[in-house]
Formats: C-alpha cells, sequence, structure tokens
C-alpha cells in the first residue's frame, strides 16, 4: 500500500541554501531523551509482560514433564555432547592464551595493526573526506529558484514526510529528504516561524512544518535540518509530559492518556492545521475529538479550546485579512465562522447537504468563502448573509463538481477565480469563476489514483503550477498553463507563445512493480487511456 495523504508547497527563498546534518549533541540527546522516556516506559512495560507471560507459559509445560516421570536422554546425543568437551566451549570467549606471541582475546592483535594521523595518509582511501563532503553538499543545496513540495506519505506501513525539491526551468522533481513520523500522517502545514530552538527574535524566519497524523500529538519538524531523529517540539499530552519529565528528577508513575475532550490537547487524530499568517506564533489545529485548538508557538501550549461541533471538525481556515476569524467545516455538516477572541457561544454557522470535506476563504474577495462536501457539491458563501439557521443558509451558487466526494479544493492564490478540485473519483479538474458563475476549463486523470490533495504554488513565477497526491503515493507537478483550454480561458494571465505547446507533467519515476493495479492512463501518455483520461471545454 502506498498513497499521499496531504501536500504543502514552501515558497522560493524559505529553505536553506545548504541544509545542516543532524548533530546529537549533549543537549540534543537531552531533549530527544526526554521525548522518548515515556515511549521507551511503555515499550518496557510490554516487554516485562510479554517476558512473565513467557516464563508462566514455560513453568506450566515443565510441571507437565514432571508429571510424565523422568524423561530418558538419547544415547546419540549423550556422545555428542562429550566429543564437543574437548573444546571448552563454554569458556571460548576467556580464553587469552598468546599465540605467536598474540592474544587470543578480542582486539588481542590490535599492536600489528598500522595507524595514519589521517585518511590523506592512508593509501587504502582513495576517496578523501573533503571530496565527499563537497559532493554531499552539492547533491543538498537549494537554490533560491526550487521550490520544496513537502508530501505526507505511506508506503508499506511505513508513515513519513517526503521533502522534494521542484525544479521549474528544467522540468525536475526528485525527494531531498525524507522524515518517519510515528503514525499515519493527515495534514501538514508549513511554517515560518522557528520552534524549539530556545529564544528566538521575533521576526527571525525558519523553515518548519507542522503535522497531524492519527495519534492526538502535532509534531514541529525543521525542513533545514536532514536525518532528525525525532521533532523539534510537540504540541500535546506527548510534549507536555516530557517537560513535566524534565523538571521532575523523582520517579513517578506515568499518568494514563486521557480520551475524554479538553482544554489543553487533542485526544484523537488531528485532521487539519492552519498557520495565522499575520501572527505568525499562532497555530490553530482540529480534530475528530469535536474541538478546535489554538496554540502558541512560543511556548508550545495551548491557548484556547472551541467546541463549535457536536462531531468531527475536518477542516478550517483563517480569514486572509481578519486574523483573529476563522473558518471551521464539520461531520455535523455546519460551517462555523468565528471571532477566537470572543467568548459568546453563539457564532455565525451554515448548514450543507452533507459532511463537509474542506473550506477556504477566497483570497481575491474575502467576504466569500467556499465548501466542498462529501457528495461533490462546491458551495459559496456571502460571510455577510448569516442565516438564522443552518437549515435557512442561501449560498450565492453551487456546484455539482464531482460525482463523488471533492477531497481536495484549492484556489490560485495570484489568478483570481482559477480553481483546482480533486474527488474520489480520480479526476481533477480546473475551473474559471466568473460574475456569473463557475464553468469547467478542464478535467483531467493524472494518474495518481484516488486525488487527496490539490495545490497551487504559492509564488507568482510558478503560480500555475499544480502538485497533485492520491491513493497511488505519486506526487505530480502540472503546470496548468501549458493546456490549451486554461490557456484561453486565462488568457489575460499567460503570455504569448508561438507555435505548438507541450502539455508539462513532472513527476518522480516509479518502479513498475510499486504501482497498483488501478485503471488510469499512465499521465501525460498517448494511446487510448491517456485520450480518456481528458475532458476539456474545447472538446465540446
Amino acid at each position: 500500500m502506498s498513497m499521499i495523504t496531504a501536500a504543502a508547497w514552501v515558497p522560493r527563498g524559505a529553505a536553506a541554501t545548504f541544509p545542516t546534518k543532524y548533530d546529537v549533541d549533549e543537549n540534543e540527546l537531552a531533549r530527544i531523551s526526554k521525548l522518548a522516556k515515556l515511549q521507551l516506559e511503555d515499550a518496557e512495560e510490554d516487554l516485562h509482560k510479554a517476558q512473565n507471560g513467557h516464563q508462566n507459559l514455560e513453568g506450566n509445560e515443565d510441571s507437565s514433564d514432571e508429571d510424565d516421570g523422568d524423561v530418558q536422554m538419547d544415547p546419540s546425543n549423550k556422545d555428542a555432547d562429550d566429543d564437543l568437551k574437548e573444546y571448552d566451549l563454554d569458556n571460548y570467549d576467556s580464553d587469552t592464551a598468546p599465540k605467536n606471541g598474540e592474544t587470543m582475546a578480542m582486539f588481542g592483535n590490535a599492536r600489528s595493526l598500522a595507524y595514519h594521523q589521517s585518511n590523506a595518509e592512508d593509501p587504502y582511501i582513495t576517496m578523501q573526506e573533503n571530496e565527499e563532503e563537497d559532493e554531499e553538499r552539492e547533491d543538498l543545496q537549494v537554490l533560491s529558484s526550487d521550490n520544496m513540495v513537502i508530501t505526507a506519505k505511506v508506503e508499506d506501513e511505513v508513515a513519513h514526510l517526503e521533502i522534494y525539491v521542484y525544479e521549474d526551468e528544467v522540468d525536475n522533481l526528485y525527494v531531498h529528504h525524507d522524515i518517519m513520523l510515528p503514525a499515519i500522517p493527515l495534514c501538514v502545514e508549513w511554517l515560518d516561524l522557528p520552534v524549539g530552538k530556545g529564544s528566538t527574535d521575533a521576526n527571525s524566519k525558519g523553515n518548519f512544518v507542522a503535522v497531524g497524523t492519527f495519534d492526538p500529538d502535532i509534531e514541529l519538524w525543521d525542513l533545514d535540518t536532514i536525518d532528525s531523529m525525532y521533532p523539534n517540539a510537540i504540541l500535546g499530552q506527548g510534549g507536555g509530559e516530557a517537560k513535566a519529565e524534565a523538571g521532575d528528577e523523582k520517579k513517578r508513575k506515568k499518568p494514563k492518556k486521557s480520551k475524554k475532550a479538553n482544554d489543553d490537547y487533542h485526544v484523537d487524530a488531528v485532521l487539519s492545521l492552519a498557520a495565522n499568517r499575520q501572527h505568525r506564533n499562532l497555530l490553530a489545529s482540529s480534530s475528530a475529538d469535536k474541538t478546535v485548538k489554538l496554540w502558541d508557538l512560543t511556548t508550545q501550549k495551548c491557548a484556547k479550546s472551541y467546541s463549535h461541533h457536536t462531531d468531527k471538525v475536518c477542516s478550517i481556515a483563517w480569514h486572509p485579512k481578519e486574523a483573529t476569524v476563522l473558518l471551521s467545516g464539520s461531520y455535523d455538516r455546519t460551517l462555523v465562522a468565528a471571532d477566537l477572541r470572543s467568548t459568546d457561544t453563539k457564532v455565525p454557522r451554515w448548514g450543507v447537504e452533507s459532511d463537509v470535506e474542506t473550506v477556504a476563504w477566497d483570497p481575491h474577495d474575502t467576504n466569500h468563502f467556499y465548501v466542498t462536501t462529501e457528495s461533490g457539491m462546491i458551495h459559496y458563501h456571502d460571510l455577510r448573509n448569516a442565516p438564522v439557521s443552518p437549515e435557512s443558509s442561501k449560498p450565492i451558487w453551487t456546484l455539482q463538481a464531482h460525482g463523488e466526494s471533492v477531497s481536495s479544493f484549492d484556489i490560485n492564490p495570484a489568478i483570481p477565480g482559477f480553481l483546482a478540485t480533486g474527488s474520489t473519483d480520480k479526476e481533477v479538474k480546473l475551473w474559471n469563476v466568473q460574475p456569473t458563475g463557475p464553468s469547467m476549463v478542464v478535467s483531467r486523470n493524472l494518474g495518481v489514483g484516488k486525488v487527496f490533495t490539490t495545490k497551487f504554488a504559492p509564488d507568482s513565477e510558478v503560480a500555475f503550477r499544480l502538485a497533485v497526491g492520491g491513493s497511488k503515493g505519486n506526487i505530480q507537478i502540472w503546470d496548468t498553463s501549458t493546456n490549451a483550454a486554461v490557456r484561453n480561458a486565462f488568457a489575460h494571465r499567460v503570455g504569448p507563445v508561438s507555435g505548438e505547446v507541450k502539455e508539462r507533467l513532472v513527476g518522480v519515476e516509479e518502479d513498475s512493480s510499486d504501482e497498483e493495479s488501478e485503471g488510469g492512463g499512465e499521465p501525460g501518455g498517448e494511446g487510448e487511456d491517456g485520450e480518456a483520461g481528458w475532458e476539456s471545454m474545447e472538446d465540446e
């Protein structure tokens, strides 16, 4: 099994040109020891239980043997034991008798070894350290014209983040490094604030990612550090208990993890994350425990918890201008736009026909927002027209975008009215929203399986690039400006071109053995499947 559950872009210039290697010094060792202590205690407890169970089982077998009487030894086995006695295998490791001037102990012949003060003097080392370091440093280099793409991936039951580098000028996409995770990831959010590195300047910049998984804790990782063993910080009960252990040297019994919703941390899977771009120290999270929590990244603690919904809260989004307004959507089939400064329990609430999948503000008209649902619908609402009750909600327009769930949705940040939707029907569709309403520009099967994530690039230089991932575990970068229907629909934003334009679809080559036997043609390929994957307004 292999799938990509979520993805996020890193803007150009945000990543370090040369990432640093993970260095385990004394301070870092102490930090990760605190983070790992509770996990080790769980493992030791499970081990003791297993050992006790095994001993009890052996005791039962011994007692049954005694009841059966004395067991006679096979004479052939006795002869074999007698033959082995001459080798004295019981004292084999302790034999240090000299032999040809050298002891028989481990590393006893160390005096005969040749030593060199540096690798440069060793004739058997042909590649010197500086050459290796320079080559590795060059491989890890990230240029200012490169974008990083973060993908949350599950492969053969192993959960991890794959960090790609996308080189647009040469149509190249490759895995830069990866980060192992403790549970299946469900959402990722890029952060530009350094976290977990002690006191930092309020204006300092970083390259971090927050990860929500089936576990209730949120992990924060530094993307500019390679081969990290543990996250820089943990938001939740796991991070709080590690800090408590650090401040209490006395042995104390570890508290059991609570399953009841509370104001301090999540107790169920984290389904959505949203970083506040105006107040960079704030991160919002929503969970299957039906709550939304506001985290202060400087203290790594929950500042406030909200219970506006009666079912799992699957998607959240900060208002682009009003920094304290958060939009949330839930499986209770309602949407809430709440000012998190207010303690008033009555908040504007809208209703939809089925479970909410995603919510998003319109960055080009911040009085409006979009909602996608499990039934394949898109709703477009005006924030100023809040209904009296969810049942009386009146959207500006609705659209049956897909025949199945609209599992992913994004709005182009640079091109007004340019939308992308992805569905479990394996189709990616591009839309043009005009004052008269939305119209489909193109529909395509990109060969990623069921589509779980569609994200436009954040930089104006690559505004038409769309990252798409799904149930087949591969990521595709689609240059939508090379599509004829897109060029016609957004001609005012696409530069003039001469001659025939070839479709650009950039991905990482996968082994055929790793691909699932799902239907659909190869991305960008020709033949009957390739042609069948296309549907656009030009075909009509």
